[in-house]
């Protein structure tokens, strides 16, 4: 498989991955959990089905200590004992937040209370930027078919 743009040196490209970045940057600096951060990249990007991006996080998530176990489940967590009552809080959010063509409305009123009853305002702020910047990110690589598999731990920095 190969990607139908090389991302990587389209002059257009950097640009607007760098604004990216620099989203997903000020979220690693919010003060929100770093594996919350992980588990909502991760099923953002299951949900929006981006490979490269689920090979990305799931890497970089083991590399920092996250279990397999864990990331196996991330997709079935609500089946799943393995999470916080935050965490899933977060799942939650991140789906709804995802699939919000699929629902009218947007994201219900119970989703957004649950968690808002583990999270600070700064910290929901997080969730909701980290669920737009990964849906994005997850966009451009499923668009431009980018391809799975190579990632290494570490490789962006």
């Amino acid at each position: 498989m190969k990607a139908r743009i090389n991302v990587q040196e389209s002059k257009l490209a950097g640009k607007v991955v760098r604004q990216l970045v620099g989203a997903a940057q000020a979220v690693g600096e919010s003060g929100l959990s770093p594996v919350t951060q992980e588990l909502v990249k991760i099923r953002v990007s299951q949900i929006n089905g981006c490979g490269y991006c689920v090979d990305m996080h799931t890497k970089e998530a083991g590399a920092a200590g996250e279990s397999d176990a864990r990331m196996h489940l991330i997709a079935v967590w609500r089946e799943a004992t393995v999470f916080s009552d935050a965490e899933r809080a977060a799942l939650a959010l991140a789906e709804e937040g995802t699939r919000i063509a699929d629902a009218a409305g947007g994201v219900p009123d119970a989703v957004w209370e649950e968690a808002a009853r583990h999270f600070t305002e700064d910290e929901l702020t997080a969730l909701v930027s980290l669920i737009a910047v990964m849906s994005a990110f997850n966009r451009l690589n499923v668009i431009v078919r980018q391809p799975a598999g190579d990632y290494q731990p570490g490789q962006f920095g």
